[in-house]
């Protein structure tokens, strides 16, 4: 299973970066503030079997009354395996914003169609943002009474829609 590592952008790429400023951009303006993360027990954490084989849908449900920041790519976790499941399109961690009241989604592919091996686990954990512990689902309650098959599972960033994070699926795992 791969692990997934975080770059550090050169300073002098992030200098450059700063000094090119959008065509417009004057002196007074102003990034707009920063969403504060999500508390985790402000999040209702969901995963469900999907209709596709090799496949969980996972959700999180912002139950404040306003808007926060998640992690853009979901942490995932199967049993006692090392490392979450990659993220597809490859990417760094980020804010997601997560309307008051609203979910996220995100299609978890938990084993790749052409492995040629495989592990079995008892339970996946799932967090809005890396900082969180997340919620468990044991395997049966994923429709997988026999465990959870795993070898190089990857998961799609949050869309505002399953729909869309099946789409997104489709379009980076062929």
């Amino acid at each position: 299973m791969r692990i997934r590592i975080e770059a550090v952008l050169p300073a002098a790429l992030v200098l450059s970066f700063a000094l090119t400023a959008p065509a417009g951009a004057t002196a007074s303006s102003s990034p707009a503030p920063a969403l504060p993360t999500c508390r985790e027990s402000g999040l209702e954490v969901a995963a469900a079997a999907s209709d596709r084989p090799a496949t969980v849908r996972i959700s999180v449900t912002n139950n404040g009354r306003q808007a926060c920041a998640v992690d853009r790519i979901p942490t995932v976790v199967f049993g006692d395996l090392d490392g979450p499941a990659l993220p597809v399109p490859d990417g760094e961690s980020g804010p997601y914003r997560v309307p008051a009241g609203g979910s996220v989604h995100a299609v978890v592919r938990t084993l790749d169609p052409a492995a040629t091996e495989l592990r079995v686990v008892d339970r996946l954990t799932v967090a809005g943002d890396p900082a969180h512990r997340g919620r468990t689902f044991d395997a049966a309650s994923l429709g997988a009474p026999d465990g959870i098959r795993v070898w190089e599972p990857v998961t799609t960033w949050w869309h505002r829609s399953s729909a869309a994070a099946d789409a997104a699926l489709d379009r980076y795992t062929g």
